[in-house]
């Protein structure tokens, strides 16, 4: 009986407590964020750039741009965080101009992983959720593949800024826009490459073997990549891996034993430069066969960083080089070099800024947050941007059939510019990396290594 009586005074005596805490107006401090539950995913971080000062009138809210980039692994981080950075730049600038028809602008920038599922996911996220009325970036193919779908089925426009596969645009959906080049184009100046190499420079060139990723970029670009040299009268042997592979240790020993004249890379981030090293350590890497490594590889510091042993590489870099620059690409770099310590600009990071600056003119232009107005100003865009004077010739005006061109051209920037660099340095700024190809755009002679 007494037992009974003191476990109800008790009880009595902790509801007083909780009456007095929440009287007093108790606060919790929470440190760090509870983990998701066990049968649930935890979403993807999200980066907003500050809006410009809002209003309390309804027309002043905030127009939502969203863009896409690849900030945790699998994924090739330090392509997005690059890519990050310049949209950010954008959205500032916009802000600092006033907005968008007045309105202050905010980019949603989500973490693709450079995975499909999660490309798929992020966009549905941006429609639904966020409420943005059109998107720019994105890296991967395999997620450009991916979100696309999402894309036509919310009639919401999205500007790609280095997603290459050619079925992106050549399934000709009204909402997809490309400023990357054509993944069959970039192929076909790697092949022109090499074929100059052996041509005009007295490289030995019988065998290429290719490393590249089963995804829809790698598997593709590969396949046109053989295709090519095949023509050009060069064998070559593909080898491929999963995405954000770590050791190649198998895949290298296979490729010794095929005594390549030069070694491709189509693998893509932190995997490439695993890749390139690992090949180095064995006595096939940069500095002992021609080798051609990831545009990734123009981020200087992580690539010097991951692999010490680059010197020598070739690496594609899309778009012009730095001495023609135009007055956005200058302003551009002014300040990207301000926030991130770096000499020059990545092109995928160039190409991500004019993504998020096309939307924002083709609403300016069409005087219309709605997507379908959007598009249509897309269509009719004529933008200088960093890139330079980009437009998208082929599309519902003026389709491939009338236009005789092949199905992949629409929506797509023609212009892009495409050269070959080379390190020639250890440590060099890829800045400073030598124009080895076109001739028009050269600016040292190739370094060959490993011929006899």
């Amino acid at each position: 009986m007494n037992l009974r009586r003191n476990l109800f005074w008790s009880l009595i005596a902790l509801t007083l407590l909780a009456l007095l805490l929440a009287a007093c107006g108790g606060q919790t401090e929470t440190v760090g964020e509870p983990e998701p539950a066990a049968e649930e995913e935890a979403a993807p971080a999200a980066t907003e750039a500050p809006a410009a000062e809002e209003s309390d009138d309804m027309d002043m809210e905030p127009i939502k741009i969203g863009a896409l980039a690849p900030l945790s692994a699998p994924g090739a981080v330090v392509g997005g965080e690059a890519m990050r950075d310049a949209m950010l730049i954008a959205a500032d600038v916009l802000n600092a101009r006033g907005g968008i028809m007045g309105r202050p602008v905010e980019v949603i920038i989500v973490d693709t992983e450079g995975l499909p599922e999660r490309g798929t996911a992020v966009v549905e996220r941006l429609i639904n959720q966020d409420g943005v009325v059109g998107i720019g970036g994105g890296y991967h193919s395999s997620v450009g593949v991916a979100a696309k779908e999402v894309a036509r089925d919310n009639g919401v426009p999205i500007v790609f800024a280095e997603t290459w596969n050619d079925t992106i645009t050549s399934v000709q959906y009204d909402e997809i826009f490309r400023i990357a080049p054509l993944s069959s184009e970039v192929s076909a100046v790697d092949v022109n490459f090499i074929q100059w190499l052996r041509d005009e420079n007295g490289m030995k060139l019988d065998k290429v073997v290719i490393l590249t990723e089963n995804t829809d970029y790698g598997i593709p670009a590969a396949e046109n990549t053989t295709a090519l040299l095949d023509g050009a009268g060069i064998a070559s042997v593909t080898f491929s891996v999963d995405i954000g592979t770590q050791d190649f240790a198998g895949i290298i020993e296979r490729v010794k034993a095929e005594s390549p004249d030069m070694i491709v890379t189509l693998a893509t981030g932190e995997a490439s430069y695993n890749f390139t090293q690992q090949a180095a350590d064995a006595g096939i890497g940069p500095q002992d066969v021609p080798f051609m490594c990831n545009q990734v590889s123009l981020v200087s510091d992580a690539f010097w960083t991951n692999v010490p042993d680059g010197n020598n590489c070739f690496v594609r870099r899309i778009g012009l080089p730095q001495k023609l620059y135009n007055d956005v690409a200058q302003e551009l770099v002014a300040e990207y070099s301000a926030r991130t310590g770096k000499d020059d600009i990545e092109s995928y990071a160039m190409a991500s800024y004019d993504s998020i600056m096309l939307i924002a003119q083709a609403i300016e232009d069409s005087g219309s947050t709605d997507p379908a107005d959007i598009i249509d100003a897309l269509e009719n865009i004529n933008h200088m941007g960093a890139l330079g004077p980009i437009t998208f010739p082929i599309n519902r005006s003026n389709t491939p059939d009338q236009a005789g061109v092949d199905p992949k051209w629409w929506h797509q920037f023609p212009d892009p510019a495409i050269t070959i660099v080379q390190y020639q340095e250890a440590g060099q700024d890829a800045v400073d990396t030598a124009v080895v190809y076109p001739n028009v755009y050269q600016t040292d002679p190739p370094v060959i290594v490993g011929q006899e």
